[in-house]
Parts: structure tokens; C-alpha cells; sequence
């Protein structure tokens, strides 16, 4: 049975912005690894619109960003959207049923999916599909932008603090 795991870089102040996160070499390796372990990835139409990004070579890459686009392209997407109408290579629309397409994802599919997208993430919340919260806290402060969570949470209760590299820290909560 699939584990779902909802994970963003996050400021100290609580938002997310994929702009302001460029990762260090390090980190990003660790980001490739996580890929290469994962089963898949679900994600909202925004996250999905910005992560398409991989699906094509930049002639300015270095050798992790290469890296990194061939783990991501590797892996199955499903991407939740009503307004899209097509998908890239090796995704999948979910333009309807959610619940019920991620409850079979995660009943027939072993080891862990990645979910990316707050909004996204606070449906699967609401329907009690998502296994595990990770948040990559930076030493920043934005001030402003879209919030890790993008509404009220069951009660959680930390399951894991990792120091992924010198200044970032993963912390992972589970549903209490």
C-alpha cells in the first residue's frame, strides 16, 4: 500500500515559493534521491505547470540538474486539474473523482507518493489520505505568498527531525 507524503521547501514563516528555494548542490542531491525512491507523484495543475520545467533538457544545466530531470522524468505523474486537457509525457489527468483515483493509487502501488501542491494537499487532508507532512524549513523569512497549509489540519505530531544540509532541517508529522 502506497504512503502519501506531502513535502515542500518552506520558509521559517510558513510559506512556499519554488523562486525563492533555488537549492544548493547538496540539497538537490538529496531532492534526486528522494525521486529515485519514490513511486510516483501526484500533483495540482500549478505545481505540475511549474515542475514541466524537467521534461526538457537546458543546454546551461550542470550535471545534478541532468540528474535530476532523468529521475523525474522516470517516474509516473497523475495530475489534478479540471482546466487542463492534456498532460505531458508519463503523467496522467485527474480531472474528476479524486478520492476515489487516489485511494486506488494507494492501494494498489508499494512505497511512497509524492504530493506537491497546497491546495491539492489540503483536499487529500480533508478526505484523510495523506500519510505524512515534510516540510524543508529554510532560514528565511518571505513575509508573504502562498502558505505550506492552505487551510486547517487534523492535529499532528512529529515523527522525524532530519538536518538535510547545514541550514535546512526536514521535519515530518504524521496525523496524530
Amino acid at each position: 500500500m502506497a504512503k502519501l507524503v506531502y513535502g515542500l521547501n518552506q520558509s521559517l514563516d510558513g510559506y512556499v515559493d519554488h523562486d525563492k528555494f533555488m537549492p544548493e548542490v547538496a540539497l538537490f542531491r538529496h531532492f534526486i534521491e528522494e525521486v529515485r525512491g519514490t513511486t510516483g507523484m501526484i500533483y495540482g495543475r500549478r505545481m505540475y505547470e511549474v515542475m514541466r520545467y524537467w521534461d526538457e533538457d537546458q543546454p546551461d544545466w550542470e550535471a545534478h540538474e541532468h540528474e535530476y530531470a532523468a529521475a523525474w522524468r522516470s517516474k509516473p505523474k497523475w495530475v489534478v486539474s479540471r482546466s487542463l486537457t492534456s498532460v505531458g509525457p508519463n503523467a496522467t489527468l485527474v480531472a474528476n473523482d479524486l478520492e476515489t483515483v487516489v485511494r486506488r493509487l494507494k492501494a494498489e502501488l508499494p512505497g511512497e507518493m509524492e504530493v506537491a501542491g497546497t491546495e491539492l494537499a489540503q483536499s487529500l487532508t480533508n478526505l484523510g489520505l495523506i500519510d505524512a507532512y515534510q516540510i524543508y524549513l529554510h532560514p528565511v523569512v518571505l513575509g508573504s505568498g502562498k502558505p505550506f497549509f492552505a487551510g486547517p489540519q487534523p492535529p499532528l505530531r512529529l515523527a522525524a527531525s532530519d538536518r538535510i544540509v547545514p541550514n535546512v532541517i526536514r521535519l515530518t508529522y504524521v496525523p496524530a
